[in-house]
């Protein structure tokens, strides 16, 4: 019994040692397993120095190895072997579960193992993951350093040159794409109107060039930050080198359409526009006049740095306006004028009226070069002066009703509404200027007794040369009428036709002729009533006249050209006018 006892205990021990040497095979085997992945998983760079990583795990795992064998002595190894040998096959083998066998484990190591035994299992634990932590490390290490020494001739990940994807590519490469890119250029000349015309660099010889840039710029890379690249996007704009003639981009230039001058045209700055109601800007316009210098420079310029797409407005090629809509001086400009649409003045006529209001004054206003405001001086003399055209009948010929039922036409003479033109332009600006809202008269040189027609109204005396006729109208009635002599023809002292009015009016006159040189005067009349209406030509009485009564006695005893009356016909209407009474002559 005792010996069957030792026996089996000594199975029990060789189990015992048995299972401890398992469970540190397999997790040497879980070790080795980690290593491996690890190196899988960094060989799959195309980066990794293979022999340099091998032989670090080949290390790895030899000194793995020393630590995971069993610290068996030989006399345990010899007492172990012939037992091992007898208890072959099923005996050996445990009829426990996983879980049971791991119960069974620790109860056993805890119970079999000394606490000197636990801790040197545990350190050579720590020993086995330090060694693959610094494997791991290694590995990183290679990485990381293989990766830069790839970007000392590569560009970075996510690099982008000119616009194109030229990441982890040598500079060979791009010139090798560059020169593909210069055999089919074209540089595309965006017009002020949104139409393109195109360049093509085959028709000005355009080649390419290598450089120094490429290469200058992955020396520029810090390698050794190659992991910002992972995250964050880097773009270059590169100079691709060419060469092209120069002549020929010259002759080639001047041919284009948009190089005639034909089809160019100028700018107009942004101005201040009525819109029938107020002023707002108007926008400018850039026209299509090309600075035949600045755009050739800009071209040549697109060209040497391959660069696809000129924008000819924003380049500068175009000739500018001076004021673009949101210049402060146009917006002035736009607020000033529309203050000055508030005035309002208003012209009478008689019954008549003129109103010059925002509408018309919007068409006197306008700005300068420096978008000052100023008025339209022709427009607003203009308009006047179609007002008086309109109003004035100074010189102008008139039809009315005489004193013997007739219709005439009288033409000539010097009454009438005569418009001071001059002052009123002036005193249009100042009202104007001065947001006037007022109800006027215009200012006149001469007025008329009204602006009815005719313009004499209905007090006037009415001179009927063809039947030797004077007619004395009083508010439109007649006052007195009777036979007259006038002016006579042969001695080219005809009494001219016209409208005129009495000058002023005087008693006991005496009418002399041209002075003599004795003196004396050529010839001497003394009248009682005397009313002039024309420089020396007026209404009066004539005693020693003896032709009243024949319509043709002006012909053989015609006065010098006054209106020679009866005394008591004189006498009448000298008593019922005054200055300023319109007198009217017709044949």
């Amino acid at each position: 019994m005792e010996n069957e006892k030792k026996e089996n205990n000594k199975v029990v021990g060789v189990d015992e040692n048995v299972q401890t040497v398992d469970k540190e095979q397999t997790e040497a085997e879980k070790a080795a397993e980690n290593v491996e992945e690890l190196e899988l998983s960094v060989l799959e760079s195309e980066d990794v120095d293979d022999a340099e990583l091998e032989l670090n795990l080949w290390d790895a795992e030899e000194e793995d190895a020393e630590d995971l064998e069993p610290d068996l002595s030989e006399a345990e190894g010899e007492e172990l072997e012939p037992e091992l040998t007898e208890m072959e096959g099923e005996e050996l083998e445990p009829e426990l579960d996983e879980e049971d066998g791991e119960d069974f484990e620790e109860d056993f190591q805890d119970e079999e193992l000394s606490e000197e035994e636990l801790e040197e299992k545990k350190r050579k634990r720590k020993k086995l993951l330090k060694r693959i932590g610094l494997s791991v490390a290694g590995l990183i290490a290679v990485v990381y350093l293989g990766f830069a020494f790839y970007f000392s001739s590569h560009f970075f990940f996510h690099t982008t040159i000119n616009g194109t994807d030229q990441s982890m590519k040598k500079v060979e490469e791009i010139e090798k794409l560059m020169e593909q890119q210069v055999s089919v250029y074209k540089l595309v000349l965006e017009e002020v109107d949104g139409s393109t015309t195109e360049i093509d660099g085959n028709d000005i010889d355009l080649i390419y060039v290598k450089g120094d840039e490429l290469t200058n710029l992955v020396k520029a890379q810090n390698i050794f930050l190659w992991p910002v690249s992972l995250w964050k996007n880097q773009e270059i704009e590169a100079s691709v080198g060419v060469s092209y003639d120069e002549t020929k981009l010259d002759e080639y230039l001047n041919g284009l359409q948009i190089m005639n001058p034909e089809n160019q045209s100028a700018p107009v700055s942004a101005y201040p526009e009525y819109d029938g109601e107020k002023f707002s800007v108007k926008a400018e316009d850039l026209g299509s006049q090309i600075i035949a210098e600045v755009f050739k420079e800009k071209v040549g310029a697109y060209i040497s740095g391959f660069q696809n797409t000129m924008n000819m407005v924003e380049e500068g090629c175009y000739v500018e306006p001076k004021y673009y809509s949101d210049a402060p001086e146009v917006i002035a400009a736009c607020d000033t004028m529309n203050e000055y649409l508030g005035a309002s003045i208003t012209y009478t006529f008689g019954d008549a009226t003129e109103v010059v209001d925002g509408s018309v004054i919007a068409q006197w206003l306008t700005t300068d070069e420096n978008m000052a405001v100023t008025y339209n001086e022709e427009g607003v003399a203009q308009y006047i002066k179609d007002l008086a055209a309109k109003y004035d009948t100074y010189r102008t010929d008139r039809t009315f009703t005489s004193g013997n039922g007739n219709t005439v036409t009288v033409s000539g003479g010097n009454y009438g509404w005569r418009m001071d033109q001059a002052t009123e332009i002036e005193a249009l600006k100042a009202s104007i200027a001065a947001k006037e809202v007022i109800t006027k008269e215009p200012a006149y040189l001469q007025t008329a007794a009204t602006h009815n027609s005719p313009d004499w109204g209905n007090t006037y005396v009415e001179v009927d040369l063809t039947n030797q006729k004077v007619y004395l109208f009083v508010n439109g009635s007649l006052v007195v009428s009777g036979p007259c002599v006038t002016g006579k023809p042969s001695t080219g002292c005809a009494t001219p036709q016209g409208s005129y009015s009495i000058k002023y009016k005087a008693m006991n006159v005496t009418l002399r002729g041209p002075k003599q040189p004795d003196g004396s005067y050529e010839w001497e009349s003394p009248v009682t009533f005397w009313m002039p209406f024309n420089g020396g030509i007026g209404l009066h009485d004539a005693s020693w006249q003896h032709a009243f009564g024949d319509p043709r006695g002006y012909l053989y005893s015609g006065s010098r050209g006054c209106v020679n009356l009866q005394y008591s016909v004189a006498q009448t209407i000298y008593n019922n006018v005054a200055a300023g009474t319109p007198v009217i002559c017709h044949y």
